[in-house]
C-alpha cells in the first residue's frame, strides 16, 4: 500500500479537540488477519483529531478479539451486533454505540491510506457537506485499478449510474445527517446493495463530495461475501427499485440494474426470468452490457464465474 503524505495546505491546530471526533465502524466475521490489517490502517491516521474505531462482530463470538495497540487519541472498542443479523445491523449497532461529531465506514479487507481522514474532514468542513467520499485502488490478483467519483455527484447521477468509486470504506458523514437520513435499512434482502440504498438517501438530501485522489485499498478477493451471492441479489434489487422511484424514472439506470437481475437469475439457471427480464433491460437501453452478458450465461455459453473473474480483474463488479 502506498502512502499518502498530507497535504501542505490542511492547517495543523495546536490541539487534538479542534478536529472534530470521528467512530470507523468496521463490521466482521470471521476473517481475524485482514481485520488486523483493516484496524492498524485506521488507528495509524495522521488525522489530527481523536478516532473511536468500533469493530462489529457479527453472528459470530470472536475467541481473540483483533489486537492493535492504541495511543493518544485512539480508540479501539469490540462490541457485537445487537440488531439484526448482517452487514446492515452491524454497521448499524457501531454507529448507534458512540456520540463521535463524524463517522465513518470501513469494510474488514480494505485498508486506508495514512492521510484519508485529514484530507476527507478537511473538505467536509471547508464545504459544510454532510457526506464525503473519495477515490480507491481495486486490487484483484496482480491488478490494481483506480476507480475516481466525481467531485460531486447528486440524486440524478447515482440514479443513472452506481459509481463504483463510491465505495462504503471511503463514506465519511457527519452524525447529525442521521436524524434525517436515518439508518442503514436492515430490511434490505442480505444487506445486498444497502451502500447504494444509503448513497441514494444520502444525495437526496446534499450532494456527496469526493477528495480527487484514491485514498483506499480496496481487494477484492474469493472471501467477499457477496461475490457470489445469487439468490439473494434478484430479490434486493427488486427491494431498492420499489423504494427508490427515480432508479425507475431513469431508462438507463432501471436498464443496468435489470441487467443485474438477469445476471443473478442466469446464474441459478433460471433461464427464462433471465431471458425475460434481458430483453426488458434492452428495450430500456439496448447498450446495456449486463444484459447481453445474461443471455450468455443463460444460453451456456459462458460460466457466470468467468465473467465476474474477467469483470473484477478490471476493478468492476457485474
Amino acid at each position: 500500500m502506498s502512502e499518502v503524505q498530507p497535504h501542505s495546505n490542511i492547517p495543523a491546530p495546536p490541539r487534538r479537540g479542534a478536529w472534530p471526533s470521528v467512530a470507523v465502524v468496521v463490521a466482521t466475521r470471521d476473517r481475524p488477519a485482514l481485520l488486523e490489517r483493516a484496524v492498524r490502517s485506521i488507528v495509524g491516521q495522521d488525522y489530527p483529531g481523536d478516532i473511536d474505531c468500533v469493530v462489529v462482530y457479527d453472528q459470530v463470538i470472536p475467541r481473540e478479539p483483533v489486537q492493535v495497540p492504541g495511543s493518544a487519541g485512539r480508540q479501539l472498542r469490540i462490541m457485537s451486533n445487537a440488531r439484526t443479523p448482517g452487514l446492515a445491523g452491524a454497521r448499524n449497532s457501531g454507529m448507534s454505540s458512540g456520540d463521535t461529531a463524524l463517522i465513518a465506514f470501513c469494510d474488514d479487507d480494505d485498508v486506508w491510506d495514512s492521510g484519508k481522514l485529514h484530507r476527507q474532514v478537511q473538505l467536509l468542513e471547508e464545504t459544510g457537506a454532510e457526506f464525503v467520499s473519495c477515490g480507491v485502488r481495486v486490487s484483484h490478483g496482480d491488478r490494481v485499478i483506480v476507480r475516481m467519483p466525481p467531485p460531486s455527484a447528486n440524486l440524478q447521477q447515482l440514479a443513472r449510474a452506481r459509481l463504483t468509486g463510491l465505495h462504503p470504506s471511503t463514506f465519511v458523514f457527519r452524525r447529525s445527517a442521521l436524524e434525517g437520513l436515518g439508518l442503514v435499512d436492515e430490511q434490505i434482502p442480505g444487506s445486498y446493495g444497502e451502500d447504494y440504498d444509503w448513497l441514494l438517501r444520502a444525495a437526496g438530501r446534499m450532494p456527496i463530495l469526493s477528495v480527487q485522489q484514491a485514498l483506499v485499498d480496496v481487494y477484492w478477493h474469493e472471501q467477499s461475501f457477496f461475490a457470489e451471492r445469487w439468490e439473494t441479489i434478484p430479490a434486493a434489487l427488486f427491494y431498492l427499485l420499489d423504494k427508490h422511484p427515480q432508479l425507475k424514472a431513469s431508462s438507463s439506470g432501471l436498464a443496468r440494474i435489470q441487467g443485474q437481475i438477469a445476471f443473478a437469475q442466469a446464474a441459478v439457471k433460471h433461464r427464462g426470468e433471465a431471458c425475460r427480464t434481458s430483453w426488458r433491460a434492452l428495450r430500456n437501453n439496448p447498450l446495456e452490457r449486463r444484459a447481453y452478458l445474461a443471455l450468455a450465461v443463460a444460453s451456456g455459453t459462458v460460466p457466470a464465474a468467468s465473467i465476474v473473474r474477467l469483470a473484477n480483474r478490471r476493478g468492476r463488479g457485474i
